[in-house]
């Protein structure tokens, strides 16, 4: 991965979309994002499959050295652990969402979630935190039932060592750009 996300004045725009997860590793990653493009949601080639610990957050570029050396800090405080996925659930009404369940490591998340969603990025949230993978979003009531069904019997585990800043691109892909493993203050 790149050295760098941003430097001032390097000609990148003065504000950066980004966000911060846990990535779920292969084959389960393809195996879930192959899923979601089954079902005809258009972001499914966009976004790696993952589990979101800060949503997509406009910050300054110039911000960016300090918003690094945060995550390097919260990263080497904490420590693998184990995630399982699996099952489906969904936000449905309030949200057109189907997803995989974080069944074991769900509270980890929570944790790693408030340390990162803090300091430099600290921000309100439209929804309570809750950590999950996306299988289908924004799609008609029926798909969303399929995705829900289909996703029931989806289960993975897996050790999680760290986390990933990613950058929205003016191609409306996410990239990662930086890996934070636990317990290093690389």
């Amino acid at each position: 991965m790149p050295a760098d996300v941003a430097a001032p004045g390097d000609g990148l725009p003065e504000a950066v979309t980004i966000g911060v997860s846990i990535h779920v590793p292969e084959p389960y990653g393809t195996a879930l994002q192959d899923a979601r493009a089954g079902h005809g949601d258009p972001a499914a080639r966009s976004i790696p499959t993952h589990v979101t610990l800060l949503p997509p957050t406009e910050v300054a570029a110039a911000a960016l050295p300090g918003i690094e050396a945060h995550l390097r800090a919260v990263a080497a405080r904490h420590r693998p652990f184990r995630m399982l996925l699996q099952g489906s659930g969904t936000f449905r009404p309030v949200s057109p969402v189907v997803f995989v369940r974080v069944e074991e490591g769900a509270q980890e998340c929570r944790v790693l979630e408030a340390e990162v969603r803090s300091g430099p990025l600290s921000r309100e949230l439209a929804f309570p935190y809750h950590p999950h993978v996306t299988v289908a979003h924004g799609l008609a009531e029926q798909v969303l039932d399929e995705a829900y069904e289909k996703a029931r019997g989806f289960a993975a585990a897996f050790a999680v060592d760290g986390f990933v800043l990613s950058r929205f691109g003016p191609d409306e892909v996410w990239r990662p750009c930086r890996d934070y493993p636990f317990g290093s203050a690389r």
